[in-house]
C-alpha cells in the first residue's frame, strides 16, 4: 500500500477564497495534491470567519485549509506577476472562483495561463454561466439559494421562507468542482491535453435541487405543479415522541407492514393498500398521520429499540454538540485531536474517502498566511536574494 494519496505529484494553484472553492481544493488536497494556495497581503476572507483563538486562523479557515501551502503575494505587481508565471508553468491544475474580467484583467484568464502551459487544467467556478445573460453578476450562497428554488421550498408553517442554515450551495458546488478537476485530470492523463472548465453555480445548483423537483415540468402539458410531494406534503418530518422527538421512516412494504403490525393497526394495512407501492404513495399523508399518533404514544428509546428489531430506519435528533458522542463516530475515530503549530491543541474531523491502496490523509494543518512563501518561491528557483527582496518590498507576505 502506497504511503500518499491518488493524487500525489499533482500540483493544484488554489487562487480560490471563502468556501466554495476551498471546499474543492480541500478534497483534492486530501486526497493528495500538492494545494498552493494563492493569497493576497490580506488574507483569504474566510481567516476571519468563525471562531478564533489568534487572528487570521478561524475555525472555518482550519477546517477547510489544511494540506495546503500558503503563498501570499499581490499578483497586481511585476513581481507578483513573474512569481505566477513561473507557478502555472509548473503545475497541472489552477482552480479559482475570481470574476472571470477580474483575473483577465490581473493577465491570468484561461487564454493567457494556456500560453504558459499548455496542458494546464483551468477550473472556475462562476456564479452565472458565462454564455448567459447573467454572466457578470455577483454570486454568494444565499443569493444562489434563492435563485434556484431552495428557499422557496424552505418555508415553515407561517409561510416564511428561510435558507438552510448551512452553506449548502457553497459546499455542494464545491464538490462538483472538484470532481470536475478529477474528470479534467483523466482526460489529461489520457491524452496530454489540458482545457477549460467552468462550474456555474446557479445552473449546478439549480439541476440539484431538481433532480427530484422537476416532477410535472418532465412530461410538458401535464397538469399540477412541480416538486417531489413525498418530501414537499409535510407528512415526512421529525416525529414527536413523549420525551422528544425521533427521525423515523418506514420506507418500503415491509417497514410499514412491520410497524402496523407491531403497533396493532393491521387494519390499516389493507385500508391504506400499503403492499401496493403505486397506491401506498397515495395515502402517504394518511398513513404519515397514523404514525404521528402511534409515535407519540411512547419514548424515543423505546422507539429506538423497536426500530433496530423491525429493522425500519430511525435515529434520534442529534444536535452539533452531541455528535462527538454519537456511537457510530465514535467507534470509527471521526473526530481527532491535532496539535496546530500555532494554534495549539484543535479538534479536526478525519478524511471520510478510503482507499485500500492510496490512503486520503491529514498531511498539514492550514497554512498561516504566507507560512509556505518562502519555501514555495524557492522550488520555483527564485533566489534567496530576490526573495528577500520581494519580501521587503511587500510584494510577497512570509509568515515566521
Amino acid at each position: 500500500m502506497s504511503d500518499f494519496g491518488p493524487l500525489h505529484g499533482i500540483r493544484v494553484i488554489d487562487l480560490t477564497s471563502v468556501v466554495l472553492g476551498p471546499v474543492a481544493t480541500h478534497v483534492l488536497g486530501e486526497l493528495g495534491a500538492d494545494v498552493i494556495k494563492v493569497e493576497a497581503p490580506e488574507g483569504d476572507l474566510m481567516r476571519a470567519n468563525g471562531v478564533s483563538r489568534h487572528k487570521g486562523m478561524s475555525s472555518i479557515f482550519l477546517s477547510l485549509n489544511r494540506n495546503k501551502r500558503s503563498l501570499s503575494i499581490d499578483m497586481k505587481t511585476e513581481a507578483g506577476h513573474e512569481v505566477m508565471r513561473r507557478l502555472i508553468a509548473q503545475s497541472q491544475v489552477l482552480v479559482h472562483n475570481m470574476r472571470v474580467k477580474a483575473i483577465e484583467r490581473l493577465g491570468f484568464g484561461y487564454d493567457q495561463a494556456k500560453l504558459l502551459n499548455p496542458q494546464l487544467i483551468y477550473c472556475v467556478a462562476t456564479g452565472f454561466g458565462q454564455d448567459g445573460p447573467y454572466q457578470d453578476h455577483p454570486a454568494f450562497d444565499d443569493i444562489i439559494q434563492s435563485a434556484c428554488g431552495l428557499v422557496a421550498l424552505n418555508r415553515d408553517h407561517l409561510d416564511r421562507a428561510e435558507y438552510v442554515p448551512s452553506l449548502m450551495a457553497d459546499k455542494t458546488i464545491g464538490i462538483y468542482l472538484a470532481n470536475a478537476v478529477l474528470a479534467a485530470l483523466v482526460h489529461q492523463l489520457r491524452t496530454g491535453e489540458g482545457q477549460h472548465v467552468e462550474v456555474p453555480m446557479y445552473e449546478t445548483m439549480t439541476s440539484f435541487l431538481l433532480s427530484e423537483h422537476l416532477g410535472t415540468m418532465t412530461f410538458p402539458g401535464m397538469e399540477g405543479p412541480p416538486g417531489y410531494s413525498r418530501v414537499l406534503s409535510g407528512g415526512r418530518r421529525p416525529v414527536k415522541t413523549i420525551d422528544g422527538h425521533i427521525s423515523l421512516l418506514p420506507y418500503t412494504e415491509a417497514h410499514w407492514v412491520a410497524l402496523l403490525t407491531e403497533t396493532g393497526h393491521q387494519e390499516a394495512i389493507e385500508r391504506l393498500e400499503v403492499r401496493d407501492r403505486h397506491a401506498r404513495n397515495r395515502h402517504l399523508q394518511q398513513l404519515y398521520a397514523l404514525l404521528r399518533e402511534i409515535i407519540g404514544k411512547n419514548t424515543t428509546a423505546y422507539w429506538m429499540a423497536c426500530c433496530k428489531r423491525l429493522d425500519i430506519p430511525a435515529t434520534p435528533i442529534y444536535s452539533l454538540d452531541q455528535l462527538p458522542e454519537h456511537p457510530h463516530l465514535k467507534e470509527v475515530n471521526f473526530f481527532e485531536k491535532a496539535i496546530h503549530p500555532s494554534e495549539g491543541e484543535i479538534m479536526q474531523v478525519r478524511p471520510t474517502m478510503k482507499f485500500s491502496q492510496s490512503p486520503a490523509s491529514i498531511r498539514r494543518p492550514a497554512p498561516r498566511l504566507g507560512e509556505h512563501s518562502g519555501e514555495l518561491l524557492l522550488e520555483l528557483g527564485f533566489s534567496d536574494t530576490e526573495i528577500e527582496t520581494m519580501i521587503r518590498q511587500s510584494t510577497v507576505v512570509q509568515t515566521q
